[in-house]
């Protein structure tokens, strides 16, 4: 008797802590969205050409990441987008990170 609800409480289980860990990962990639698009808006802000602007926002977001850089009103966007999740037959989502930075004008 006992080994047939072990039978089924361990796979319950398993399915759990499996759907914990892939929520504490899309949790961190999303935190790394955040930071990889303030970095590269306040290297947009100095004035830094695009290219290298995109290269940072890369280096510093989750793999596969997106960074575009958007002129703003008074300053400057930068958007970085991932598509995270789809492990083990879990749905994929996007996540996407947004930081506005006023330019630097200089004396």
């Amino acid at each position: 008797m006992v080994t047939a609800e072990l039978a089924v409480a361990v796979p319950a289980v398993v399915l759990v802590l499996a759907m914990c860990l892939a929520a504490v990962r899309v949790a961190v990639d999303q935190v790394r969205c955040v930071d990889a698009a303030r970095i590269a808006a306040r290297a947009a802000a100095r004035g830094d050409p695009v290219e290298q602007v995109t290269s940072l926002g890369r280096s510093a977001a989750p793999d596969g990441a997106e960074v575009q850089v958007h002129a703003a009103p008074l300053g400057v966007a930068v958007t970085v987008s991932v598509d995270a999740g789809g492990w083990a037959g879990l749905p994929t989502w996007t996540l996407r990170a947004v930081a506005v930075t006023p330019t630097e004008t200089p004396p």
